[in-house]
């Protein structure tokens, strides 16, 4: 049966088809040319342009009516759903004891029992959505798939995976840090016997995926024939990103991830896609083989894999991977148990939500019916057709509804500040534990979307060129009467729960003050 979502989509897609064609109306064009960017329009005003009669409103008016009567209350979750922790702790074998491991010069690069804190109910300053996700993702050790697959999991950003060949190991992403990468082969070796690695896959060009591959093999064993398998242009990205862009992407990425915030309940409880980053050594091996269609096979020590390109949405160069011996499909990070960055934070190219949603689409139709496990790069596997095919059905329909809405918003006029006020998830996606932002942000992802169509200017002459962020901060603070006062007021705000307003107040404080310590300790 077709669900609602997938109704709106095809509904937005003979919209989109129409506006081609059809001129905007003229309170449409006044709205597109400052009314709304200028804080003058309302939500009612936006309204009444959207039943000025057009063929193209009154559709959608009618779709989106459809949705209202469920949606005019705020999306629920079944916290006492316990599948995801069942699933989470499906297959486990064991555990690195002690959880820590170290480097070569004995320094800790992850400590998996940092999080222990995590155990029990979640405290009442916490969200407890959140809570449970940490929980989750902190689980750690070696977990059996399916037979023939295997993951080792939480003890670094990513997981790791194991498939079974003939005379060997085909691991599947081997994490940020040669040592982790390691620590997870001994586990193997250990409870599963020892086994040579007989090839590589790098299913994209995020950091956390490749660069622990120095821990399992060498330039000489690629030289001798190890197939080292990534998708087209893997090493442009991974370079572009990693390289080019590093020094800026690290710092923001410190921020973006709390490295710096103590693990605790009142820190740092995780990251959403997994309990937290490795801090060992990155390397990086050139690939000899590239996957540089959908429709790719390739066999590796017996194992037949069947390739799905994936570029330009969840990384710039990705693919997914059926395979058939196992009834197994690896979704990479194209499909996850969170609602995902479309733009990170800590930088990177905009991921194109329309795309996205086309690639899980694509498997969809492909592999859906062949599928009776998934594993991802992150989290924890899907087992069952039908909740395989569900997963992957609400989050294909995420990523085109925040596309396709955040489009329709900004062609009434709304700009890349206002659009995420004006944004909801239908209940039909917000009700659904894998489409929440423990790790990716709707609003983040809306402005993403209209930065990839329109930049990041949003159409107000008066934003074109502004002063330099501490030149302007010193004006503020001027207009509005000094430090002294800004302080005052924005205590205010924040014991009246308006954080949002005070932290864009002090933050202008700070710039203009850097030494001001009183207004560091508030905006923080």
């Amino acid at each position: 049966m077709i669900s609602k979502s997938q109704i709106l989509l095809i509904t937005l897609f003979y919209i989109a088809s129409i506006a081609l064609f059809t001129p905007l109306n003229a309170s449409a064009t006044q709205a597109s040319t400052g009314t709304a960017a200028s804080g003058q329009a309302d939500s009612d005003q936006v309204q009444a342009d959207t039943q000025s009669g057009s063929v193209v409103d009154g559709v959608l008016d009618n779709v989106l009516n459809w949705f209202s009567d469920e949606d005019e209350q705020q999306p629920t979750l079944d916290l006492a759903d316990q599948r995801d922790y069942e699933r989470a702790n499906k297959g486990f074998i064991a555990q690195i004891e002690p959880p820590v491991i170290h480097d070569e010069s004995g320094k800790v690069v992850f400590d998996a029992g940092a999080y222990d804190f995590l155990k029990g109910p979640a405290p009442d300053d916490v969200n407890t959505s959140l809570w449970r996700q940490s929980q989750l993702v902190a689980k750690h050790g070696l977990f059996k798939v399916t037979d023939g697959i295997y993951q080792v999991r939480g003890y670094d950003l990513a997981n790791i995976t194991f498939v079974e060949g003939d005379t060997g190991w085909i691991v599947i992403d081997p994490l940020l840090s040669k040592e982790t990468a390691t620590a997870a082969k001994q586990l193997v070796d250990k409870h599963l016997g020892e086994r040579p690695v007989t090839g590589v896959i790098l299913t994209h060009s995020h950091i956390d995926h490749y660069a622990g591959v120095r821990g399992l093999i060498s330039e000489n064993e690629l030289e001798l024939g190890i197939p080292l398998v990534a998708p087209a242009h893997f090493a442009v990205e991974a370079i572009s990103e990693n390289v080019l862009a590093g020094n800026a992407m690290a710092r923001r990425a410190g921020y973006m991830f709390g490295s710096l915030i103590p693990k605790a309940k009142d820190g740092n409880i995780g990251v959403g896609l997994g309990p937290g980053l490795s801090l060992g050594n990155h390397g990086m091996l050139m690939p000899n083989v590239d996957i540089i269609e959908t429709g790719q096979t390739l066999n590796i020590d017996g194992v037949k894999m069947e390739f799905i390109l994936a570029l330009g949405a969840e990384a710039p160069s990705e693919f997914m991977i059926y395979l058939p011996k196992f009834k197994a499909f690896c979704q990479a990070e194209i499909i996850n148990h969170t609602l995902h960055n479309m733009l990170t934070p800590r930088g990177a190219k905009v991921r194109n939500g329309k795309v996205w949603s086309e690639y899980i689409d694509e498997a969809i139709v492909a592999f859906a019916d062949k599928t009776e496990v998934s594993f991802g790069s992150h989290h924890w596997p899907t087992w069952g057709r039908e909740d395989v095919r569900h997963l992957w059905t609400i989050q294909r329909d995420l990523y085109g509804f925040i596309h396709d809405q955040t489009l329709r918003l900004a062609n009434q006029g709304y700009t890349i500040n206002e659009i995420p006020s004006e944004l909801k998830l239908p209940s039909a996606l917000a009700n659904e534990f894998a489409n929440r932002s423990y790790y990716g942000e709707l609003g983040f992802n809306a402005r993403s979307q209209y930065q990839l169509y329109y930049g990041f200017f949003d159409g107000n002459p008066a934003n074109l060129n502004p002063l330099p962020v501490r030149e302007e901060s010193i004006k503020y603070v001027d207009y509005m009467g000094g430090s002294a006062a800004i302080l005052v007021r924005a205590q205010q705000d924040i014991d009246e729960g308006e954080l949002q307003f005070a932290a864009t107040v002090l933050n202008h404080l700070v710039f203009a003050e850097p030494n001001n310590a009183s207004a560091k300790n508030l905006l923080a």
